[in-house]
Order: structure tokens, then sequence, then C-alpha cells
């Protein structure tokens, strides 16, 4: 298992998770379920909500990943960056419409204090353009670092590490 890197590039705290509780876990699988059914919804402009001012949000091929390579698909380094992001899918990007689906387990809990939450979820991401069969899009997992605030849970970091070092064309929406 990898470690999780926060946002200020340090690793995190020495996991433990033994005080998660039922509360816990179910908010988050709650918050996961609601991060895709905006997605699969096409809903883009409540996209950036799931995320705090300052947060990240990184799209990398596993391989990179392992080696702490910085290449990434996608790197968002604000919830600014990522409204510019949802403004290019409405306003600007030219590509074949396709419609999503997000297969989202259970999530491990590797870190757990009164603040944060740090979590990995494997994801696949199944597509489906008009008049084809649906196809396995993305597979991988979330590397989450998740806060908590006075308007529920929050992503700091969404790392999404995805399996193959190919994807499709091009990635156009989050995964």
């Amino acid at each position: 298992m990898s470690t999780i890197t926060t946002r200020t590039g340090r690793p995190s705290a020495e996991p433990h998770a033994g005080g998660a509780n039922f509360e816990d876990f179910y908010s988050l699988v709650q918050f996961n379920a609601r991060y895709a059914a905006v997605l699969d919804g096409g809903d883009w402009d409540a996209w950036p909500e799931f995320f705090v001012e300052q947060c990240r949000y990184t799209v990398v091929p596993r391989e990179n990943h392992e080696r702490n390579l910085p290449l990434a698909v996608m790197d968002f380094e604000s919830k600014g960056m990522l409204k510019d992001r949802v403004y290019g899918i409405k306003e600007t990007l030219f590509f074949d419409p396709y419609y999503q689906r997000h297969v989202i387990g259970l999530p491990f809990i590797t870190y757990l204090d009164d603040a944060v939450i740090e979590a990995e979820t494997n994801y696949a991401v199944l597509r489906t353009k008009t008049e084809q069969m649906s196809d396995v899009y993305n597979t991988g997992r979330y590397l989450d670092r998740i806060v908590r605030t006075p308007h529920g849970l929050r992503f700091e970091s969404r790392i999404c590490v995805y399996d193959s070092e190919m994807i499709p064309n091009s990635l156009i929406y989050p995964i």
C-alpha cells in the first residue's frame, strides 16, 4: 500500500483508523455516492463544491504515482482551477459527448482524527457514447484527504491513480 501524500507534499501521519465508527464510515460512503451522482448526472457546476478552496485534484497513471514522477493528465491546485475546467467542459472544449457511470468501492480509511479523514477507494468509470456499446473507460483508486467543514465533508486532496498507462482519446470529464 502506498502512502498518501498531502497537498503540502509531506507524507500523511502514520496510518491509524482504529477510531473509525459507523457514522464516519457511512458519511464517507455517502460523500462518494453524491460525488458519483453529480459526475454521472453531468452537474459540472456542483463538482468543485466537493472541494475546499485550496485543494488538489490530480489524475495520474499508476506508474508515475509509484515512481513519484510529476507528470499527470490533470493536476489542479485550487477550486478556481476546477471551476475553469467546468467552464471548459461546458463552453470551449470540442469532443464527442458521452455518459459516465461511476462504480465506487467501499473506502478503506487509513487515517482519521477530528478534522481529517484519509482513505483509499477503488473506482471504475464506464463510458457510453451515443449509438455505441458501453466500455470500461478508467479504473484505479482514489487517494483522498478529506476535511470536516461546517458545510460537511470536503476534499482537500483527491488523487485519482488510474491503473492503465493508456487512456482512450482524451480525458474530458473528471474521474
